[in-house]
């Protein structure tokens, strides 16, 4: 079954205080981006959208070794729901598993993203499955609404959560695998009716759920995952995390 992956890489990283690209960060010597791509590839993605917008030219010209990539523009940034509608015409065509992720959360596992596609093969073909993770703190994070019985109902982001849904410790991992139909069908019916007047990639599941379509969110992911890098904090905390499990 081919693969395909689209990696959100087109913000700038205000809070970084550089002109760089935040997906061009180094850690350990190498842009970030570079360890979310190397893992793609060792799960046999045959395909990656790379979406681009601030300094794309500079993106592109630090990525050159790689074949296998394709470049699509987001010259406005309203959000990561926005930044996969960006790839409508280069996933038109396509009928097969689409994994969506940031470009700027290098502590992505290969074991991880290759149990989601074993889900999506077993499960014959959901509309979309959600890798997730249980955290003693999850602040800062969308959490993940269930039913009684335990089923996916919505991603709700920390900024539009109830006191109760703040309670909630399983979240939201930003780790992403659609059936490229359902995933058009989904982007098409997002809404900005958010606290940041966004479209969100995050509302796409409930979407998709409402609609009766077959939605799982699996707990398979290491909280250590969920380190993405929005300051000079952050990206000091992730080079550390890389260390120590360089030292075993």
């Amino acid at each position: 079954m081919s693969r395909v992956a689209v990696v959100m890489a087109a913000g700038k990283g205000t809070r970084m205080k550089s002109d760089l690209p935040k997906v061009l960060f180094p850690i350990l010597g190498r842009p970030m981006i570079e360890y979310v791509l190397d893992t793609l590839g060792a799960v046999g993605i045959e395909r990656i959208i790379v979406v681009v917008g601030y300094r794309s030219d500079l993106v592109r010209e630090t990525l050159a070794n790689y074949r296998n990539l394709v470049y699509v523009e987001q010259t406005e940034q309203l959000g990561t729901g926005h930044a996969v509608m960006m790839c409508r015409d280069e996933l038109t065509d396509v009928d097969c598993p689409v994994l969506v992720v940031a470009g700027d959360c290098p502590m992505i596992r290969r074991e991880s993203v290759q149990k989601l596609f074993e889900s999506y093969e077993q499960n014959k073909t959901p509309a979309c499955i959600l890798g997730t993770a249980n955290k003693q703190n999850p602040a800062g994070l969308g959490r993940i609404v269930r039913d009684k019985s335990g089923n996916f109902q919505a991603i709700v982001e920390e900024k539009d959560a109830t006191e109760e849904q703040k309670k909630i410790t399983e979240v939201n991992m930003s780790y992403y695998l659609f059936h490229s139909p359902d995933l058009l069908t989904a982007l098409s019916s997002l809404k900005t009716n958010n606290a940041q007047k966004e479209y969100y990639i995050t509302d796409t599941p409930s979407i998709l759920n409402k609609q009766g379509k077959k939605v799982l969110a699996l707990p398979v992911l290491k909280p250590i995952e969920s380190l993405g890098i929005n300051t000079v904090e952050e990206l000091a905390a992730v080079e550390e995390a890389m260390k120590n499990e360089a030292r075993g």
